[in-house]
């Protein structure tokens, strides 16, 4: 019998290939031998992220992904928590993973059940995983009726996920199996275990496991887990409080809003904020009496709302009596055809060289020799400096407060001795988590409160800001992250509340986005992720509040 033919339109060798009718991208893979650095996890049909296992009934342009491309990176991490999930469930039948967070550039996970983690458990657990990545178990994606994966997820007392299925009733639920061991993950999944290359897991702290994973850029290799104590410290605090607070997941988060709490959920996030700019601003009040520290300098990587902060903290500062001048290393960009070009001859904003550097170290200067000083300010939309039409100044009681993505960085304030200098990393570290098995990446939460904002008060569209994000990303890994752990403290931005509001703001924005553009794929994956929360209005926001910086109305000015 004669098999019926359709054409596909490969993108990683740019031919022309006839399948057979309902071939699984698996199997065209095999097929065609795509031209990828590693095996593919994935593929891009049309734009959109599919599994391996999806069929092919059309033509269809194709492009094959593997553990070099920032989406065949997830895939990979999904793959292997599911993995390490099946493994806790092996030797530790009544515990349960939970994936907590990322640090060191691995993950942090913890065992339900388990109060400490010894090192032979951590062995046990490497030793189990080995082994289902050799029998390279197959991965099956599973369709169940609502009735079905509620039925199944009580019986296995996964509340997580039950919370999120009845607080966003859908007809069916995609779960997968690996052997006895059933998952539920928000995206693609490789086919089977034996994808699984590189990893460890190591013990971390007394109560939980370090999970390594392997350079994007480099997949032989693990990252190298950089110690990073103060930023786990932070992820905890939150961590745990959102606990405390009953909103440890989205689906308990979805039930609160759809019961009417979302003004007490605002007023418990801005609340905390405060207490925590209260603290910083005793910190500095303290540094500037005994150090006379009168340099403040805030950094963090894009959209973590460090204008605002600094505003915040400035109103903080005044009530302790010291009186702050706020500046933004925004406003010292070099005009817009004088910046560096990143790899692929786009403008690169992150670099140190878009920085007037030369300008800014002479004001910093004869600011600190008690001079008058006109202060330039960048126009984001015709890229062009202006000018303040008020001079700054600074007197005894005074605090220069100084805010940017470069801020931390040495060699930025190098003539100023570091006792005089008062540090402070900023960051959306999300700790409201999809379920114990799906973290919500801090990129994400940046990703979509920068797409608001630059369309506001920038210019761009979504397709814009998402065409230039993986060009931030690389410039935050190469200028920003580096210095974080230099900071005296660092504070979270987040609010656990944000990610309801930003929703009505962002899907219409994300909507424009075309399916003929590389870029819709990413947006796609963003309505995806944001179709699992309630929405909520912005009505009890406060004026002053970080999240206004994004969606507007705020009472600074910027």
């Amino acid at each position: 019998m004669k098999h019926e033919l359709v054409s596909i339109q490969c993108v990683n060798d740019n031919r022309e290939h006839r399948v057979s009718l309902g071939s699984s991208l698996l199997e065209i893979a095999t097929q065609i031998a795509p031209r990828t650095a590693r095996r593919p996890l994935a593929a891009y049909v049309d734009n959109q992220v599919k599994a391996l296992s999806y069929r092919i009934f059309k033509e269809h342009q194709v492009q094959f992904i593997d553990i070099t491309h920032f989406e065949g990176s997830r895939v990979y991490q999904r793959t292997l928590f599911m993995v390490l999930h099946k493994a806790v469930a092996d030797l530790f039948p009544d515990c349960r993973l939970s994936v907590k967070h990322s640090v060191s550039k691995g993950f942090y996970c913890e065992i339900i059940g388990r109060k400490d983690i010894s090192t032979d458990d951590v062995a046990a657990i490497k030793h189990r995983a080995d082994e289902i990545i050799a029998a390279d178990m197959p991965i099956n994606k599973e369709r169940l009726t609502r009735t079905e994966a509620e039925v199944l997820f009580s019986s296995l007392g996964y509340t997580d996920k039950l919370a999120l299925m009845q607080s966003r009733p859908r007809l069916y639920e995609t779960v997968y199996r690996l052997g006895d061991t059933v998952g539920y993950f928000y995206g693609a999944m490789a086919p089977s275990t034996g994808y699984i290359e590189q990893y460890d897991v190591r013990p971390y702290y007394a109560t939980g496991i370090y999970v390594a994973v392997p350079k994007r850029t480099n997949p032989d290799e693990l990252e190298v887990m950089v110690p990073q104590e103060k930023m786990f410290d932070v992820f905890s605090e939150y961590t745990d409080w959102c606990d405390i607070m009953g909103v440890p997941n989205v689906g308990s988060l979805n039930s609160r809003i759809l019961r009417g709490e979302i003004g007490e959920l605002i007023k418990l996030g801005e609340a905390f904020h405060e207490k925590n700019m209260a603290r910083m601003a005793d910190m500095i009040a303290d540094a500037h009496a005994r150090k006379g520290a009168k340099l403040v300098l805030i950094a963090g990587p894009s959209s973590s709302g460090k204008t605002t902060s600094s505003k915040r903290l400035g109103i903080q500062l005044r009530v302790l009596g010291l009186k702050p001048v706020l500046l933004s290393l925004d406003d010292y960009f070099v005009d817009r055809d004088k910046t560096p070009l990143d790899q692929n001859g786009e403008y690169d904003f992150e670099a140190f060289d878009a920085i007037d550097r030369a300008t800014f170290n002479d004001h910093l200067e004869r600011l600190f020799a008690g001079e008058s000083v006109d202060i330039p300010r960048y126009d984001f939309i015709t890229g062009k400096r202006q000018w303040h039409p008020e001079p700054l100044s600074l007197d005894d009681r005074s605090v220069l407060v100084v805010e940017g993505i470069h801020a931390l960085n040495p060699e930025l304030t190098a003539k100023i001795p570091d006792e005089r200098k008062f540090k402070i990393y900023a960051s959306a570290f999300t700790s409201v988590a999809m379920d114990n098995l799906s973290r919500i990446p801090t990129t994400d939460n940046r990703l979509i409160r920068r797409i608001v904002r630059d369309c506001y008060t920038r210019g761009n569209d979504a397709t814009d800001t998402l065409k230039r994000w993986q060009s931030v990303r690389r410039g935050e890994e190469k200028y920003i992250f580096p210095y974080q752990e230099y900071a005296d403290v660092m504070f979270n931005s987040v609010l656990f509340y944000e990610i309801p509001i930003l929703k009505r703001f962002v899907e219409p924005m994300l909507m424009t986005v075309p399916d003929t553009v590389p870029e819709y794929a990413e947006a796609k994956r963003l309505l995806n992720f944001l179709d699992n929360f309630v929405s909520a209005e912005p009505t009890e926001v406060p004026l002053n509040s970080i999240l206004r910086e994004f969606i507007g109305g705020s009472s600074f000015k910027y």
